[in-house]
């Protein structure tokens, strides 16, 4: 057997969604959504990670998903219309969609299609989550 085979084997026997991994941040009402590749581009691979996360958003109606681009050095415009129609499903839970370590190559591609109008971006997940807490608690406050 020959190491091209076993290679094939491997690749096809990882689950699509696998694309993406999401994590619910209880106390917060926050998801974060990571994806597990440098490249994200596979329109399969992308379509699965979009259902997947219709459906978590369906479960949990979370205030806020954070989408973070650690170590994703390219993607393909379907991961924008991802991007957007997430943000448009939130937009009926009055909740949001931010972005969160992104190459500033990828950045620039949010820029000359004006989508850095509408979503927030953070130099990385930690500000992303230190942002949420502050606004929790600023809420906190004006409540009481």
């Amino acid at each position: 057997m020959d190491g091209t085979w076993s290679f094939r084997r491997l690749k096809t026997s990882m689950r699509m969604s696998d694309i993406i991994r999401i994590e619910k941040i209880d106390r917060l009402g926050v998801a974060l959504a990571s994806f597990n590749c440098a490249c994200v581009s596979n329109v399969d691979e992308i379509a699965s990670a979009g259902q997947k996360l219709r459906t978590f958003v369906e479960q949990n109606q979370p205030r806020k998903v954070i989408f973070d681009f650690s170590g994703v050095s390219f993607f393909s415009s379907q991961v924008l219309g991802l991007l957007i129609e997430l943000r448009a499903r939130l937009a009926n839970l009055n909740a949001e969609v931010v972005v969160s370590a992104i190459e500033p190559q990828l950045h620039r591609v949010f820029r000359i299609t004006n989508l850095d109008k509408i979503f927030r971006f953070f130099p990385d997940k930690k500000s992303a989550l230190e942002d949420c807490t502050a606004q929790d608690q600023s809420g906190e406050q004006n409540r009481a």
